[in-house]
């Protein structure tokens, strides 16, 4: 047998390594080549990375030179896929994209629906959305809370914000029949009324959950080996923040004053009083302490909306755009008609664009939602914060010690089905 290049894949695997030094290049310090640091892939299946994640570290001994995200692993097609479907049948997809904020996944698609074919959405509904969407950032800080902790060595809190977030679940279920995936939030307001024994339920969290969050933040506020594992580590300056277009917690813990709750209200969200806590260092330390307390303003707009709500209908009453109440298909054939043509035909959206932002828990979340006047979306693309928030530790983790880099990638809260879509 005749040994060449072609059969042994020399020229392949030659091929390969320059190609693999092609990317690297600008990506890390020229002392990686020479061999003077050494480069480590943390990831893709890293238990500490919260979903699939490559970070590319260039280190000298423990301490990290460069980190070099990489995403792309986890990418499902959602946004082609909607395209695909009818604008009513496309919402159950957003509950897939971040799985921490379904039910805000759900009210930000619906708002760009509404803005698109300019369809009306009653008070009631408005106060419910904003009810729930509360709800589910809550939830989504006490995962925050339960593994960035518990990845820095401390179990008993992941045990405490995890059975707080099961009353929450709980209370999802209680009125979209589903823990997660809900679809509550749906065009022209939710899915159905409040049950009764919704509103009791809801107060009850109310009355017990300031109290866990105070004892919380005595377990970690001045605890030493917090303090030492979080103050002074993965700080973002200000300028930083706005160079990388970030938002939410992240950017507020740099110092910066922004909430779209506050600064665009949205879904009646002008009609409560709330405060938009801000840190003032801009490391893992001030990120805990923004998010502690938005839980608190959290628990405060709930409980206005509770007190506030008002009578009326739970979703506009426009046939063309929203199916009949389920209590009237066993009592109007209109009504089944209507309903049949609504999910088998869908309706129609006039050609235009859209663009519309939530303050969602880990930033802003926007939906550019394009129609060409049939009953399928053109064009649907979110803007996501966990996106923005990645390429954030390229800046925050340089010059820490790699044991560090945990409790920087838990300070962002991301999630990978927010990243890649």
């Amino acid at each position: 047998m005749e040994i060449n290049a072609a059969t042994t894949g020399i020229d392949s695997d030659k091929q390969t390594v320059e190609l693999a030094l092609d990317e690297l290049k600008g990506r890390v310090s020229d002392r990686a080549f020479s061999g003077d640091t050494l480069l480590l892939n943390m990831g893709p299946q890293h238990p500490s990375t919260h979903g699939v994640l490559r970070l590319l570290l260039e280190l000298d001994g423990e301490t990290i030179v460069s980190c070099e995200p990489d995403i792309g692993f986890l990418h499902t097609g959602i946004e082609k896929n909607m395209e695909a479907k009818t604008y009513e049948k496309a919402l159950v997809m957003t509950d897939r994209i971040d799985y921490l904020n379904t039910q805000g996944n759900n009210f930000v698609y619906s708002l760009a629906i509404e803005k698109l074919v300019e369809l009306d959405v009653p008070l009631r509904a408005q106060y419910i959305r904003v009810l729930v969407a509360e709800l589910q950032r809550v939830a989504s800080h006490l995962v925050w809370l339960a593994t960035h902790v518990l990845d820095m060595g401390a179990t008993s809190m992941m045990l405490y914000c995890f059975r707080d977030r099961e009353i929450i679940l709980d209370l999802l279920e209680m009125i979209s029949g589903q823990r997660m995936m809900g679809s509550y939030c749906r065009p022209g307001g939710v899915w159905r009324d409040l049950p009764d024994e919704f509103i009791p339920a809801v107060r009850d969290f109310l009355k017990t959950q300031p109290r866990r969050l105070d004892d919380y933040q005595r377990l970690l506020d001045k605890n030493p080996l917090w303090i030492d594992r979080t103050q002074g580590i993965g700080t973002l300056t200000p300028d930083q923040a706005v160079a990388l277009n970030l938002s939410g917690p992240i950017m507020r813990g740099s110092g910066i004053n922004f909430d779209l709750r506050k600064a665009q209200p949205y879904s009646a969200y002008d009609h409560f009083d709330f405060d938009v806590p801000t840190g003032d260092h801009g490391d893992v330390y001030d990120r805990y302490i923004v998010r502690m307390q938005e839980m608190r303003e959290s628990l405060k707009i709930i409980k206005q909306a509770l007190d506030n709500l008002p009578e009326g209908p739970f979703r506009s009453d426009n046939r063309k755009f929203v199916p009949p109440p389920r209590a009237e298909l066993g009592q109007s054939m209109e009504a089944v008609i209507h309903h049949f043509k609504l999910w088998t035909e869908g309706f129609k959206a006039p050609a235009g664009e859209v663009y519309v932002r939530v303050e969602s828990p880990r930033g802003e979340l926007g939906v550019l939602l394009a129609g060409d006047g049939g009953p399928k979306p053109y064009r649907v693309h979110f803007r996501t914060p966990s996106f923005y928030a990645i390429q954030a530790m390229k800046y925050m983790a340089p010059g820490h010690l790699v044991a560090d880099l945990v409790g920087i990638i838990g300070s962002t809260d991301f999630v990978l089905g927010d990243c890649d879509r």
